[in-house]
């Protein structure tokens, strides 16, 4: 069975001092030996992540990271690996011990506090103090979700899962669809599938699974061809689909062989809706007007694939964006969680799909650049724009079509 990808899991990350037993902690709660423990602080480098189901909540993946209190040149990159994961957790587990409670925490309270996610509170070590509830001392707004716990003797972690299980963001409880709400019960999608040299042997692609598997959890019928195929298939259907879905390379051979009067979109334009920001991402991609030859341009890919033949961020959309431009843009590349500080050096921020991300990281991305006053788009959206046909993509979406018209 395929597991559920990290993308589509509640992300709980856990934060506080070196050696207050955040590794303790973890291998308590998935009754695992998943950190590496030791006296010695600082054990802890690179975040430890892992998946398991918890009930009723569903799959969640654990991130233990490193003490934010690391000191040296190695614990400044250990510090660096832990901030990422502030940018991508549903919710944080703060991870202390009775009489520690100080500047340090409440700075992490206020990290946390400034990106909105809920904290659960641990007093660790239950097993080595008496005395006064540890909880008292803490500050009164994070009281009724701190607990008392002793990862050593395990007591306490019944009232962890059930704080952990009270504090999930409703989000996370109900996340948006990918396209099930565009296409109702019963109701064909049509859905454009290229098999080029970077599809995985044996499979489809991740954005392509999970767009199916939503559409059967809406009790839509899915129809799957390659771009060959996509007349023929058309031809033979009684009732036109609901709606079309191609991979972006493949955008204007699909459009061509599409009726106008059948909504089309692609798979990064639906993930654009679903993880990040769909107007923001739109409005971002009219910046492609203000380039200018010599310009900085970073493309941001959420996964960390070894680009081969033509990359669709390596080699495809520079090509199609210098021609739009025309003239030399400097392309700089991040993948997976790093992400740079110096966002507003970049006239424009491009960003893959993001299926392997959470939803939290990906609009984590989109507020700073916001933050950083740069605007910010999708793979799906500059292909259609530079191609001209972004209004025929966002014809199934009339929020973020008539955003567009505004901008005009």
């Amino acid at each position: 069975m395929q597991p559920t990808s990290k993308g589509m899991r509640t992300q709980i990350g856990l934060f506080g001092r070196r050696n207050v037993g955040k590794s303790s902690l973890l291998n308590a709660l998935t009754r695992q030996e998943v950190s590496i423990v030791s006296d010695v602080a600082g054990t802890t480098t690179d975040p430890v992540e892992k998946p398991m189901e918890l009930l009723p909540l569903g799959p969640v993946l654990f991130i233990d990271t490193a003490g934010v209190d690391d000191i040296g040149a190695l614990g400044a990159l250990r510090i660096a690996k832990t901030r990422q994961v502030f940018d991508r957790a549903d919710l944080a587990v703060l991870v202390t011990e009775a009489g520690t409670w100080g500047d340090f925490e409440e700075m992490l309270v206020n990290e946390l506090s400034h990106r909105g996610t809920p904290v659960v509170t641990v007093v660790n070590k239950a097993d080595l103090f008496d005395g006064d509830d540890p909880r008292l001392a803490l500050p009164e707004k994070l009281r009724s979700h701190a607990v008392v716990v002793s990862a050593a003797t395990r007591s306490g972690l019944d009232a962890l899962r059930e704080s952990l299980l009270a504090s999930v963001p409703p989000e996370c409880l109900r996340p948006p669809m990918i396209a099930g709400d565009l296409v109702g019960p019963g109701d064909l999608a049509l859905l454009v599938v290229p098999i080029d040299k970077e599809a995985p042997k044996g499979r489809l692609i991740l954005p392509q699974v999970q767009t199916i598997r939503d559409l059967l959890d809406s009790d839509a019928c899915c129809m799957v061809v390659k771009e060959r195929e996509l007349r023929a298939a058309l031809d033979r259907l009684k009732t036109p689909p609901k709606l079309v879905i191609t991979d972006s390379q493949a955008f204007l051979k699909v459009a061509a062989d599409v009726p106008g009067e059948i909504p089309l979109t692609s798979f990064s334009i639906l993930f654009s809706r679903y993880k990040g920001d769909l107007i923001r991402q739109v409005e971002g991609a009219t910046a492609i007007d203000s380039l200018k030859p010599g310009d900085k341009v970073l493309i941001a890919e959420a996964c960390s694939h070894h680009p081969i033949g033509e990359d669709i961020g390596r080699v495809k959309i520079p090509r199609w964006l210098t021609q739009y431009v025309g003239g030399s843009l400097e392309f700089v590349h991040y993948q997976g969680h790093d992400f740079p500080d110096d966002l507003p050096s970049y006239k424009l921020v491009i960003h893959c799909g993001a299926c392997t991300m959470n939803r939290r990281e990906m609009q984590t991305r989109i507020r700073r650049c916001a933050e950083a006053g740069v605007p910010v788009t999708n793979y799906g959206l500059v292909i259609a724009y530079s191609l001209g046909i972004f209004e025929r993509a966002l014809g199934p979406f009339p929020a973020a079509l008539e955003a567009y018209r505004g901008k005009q």
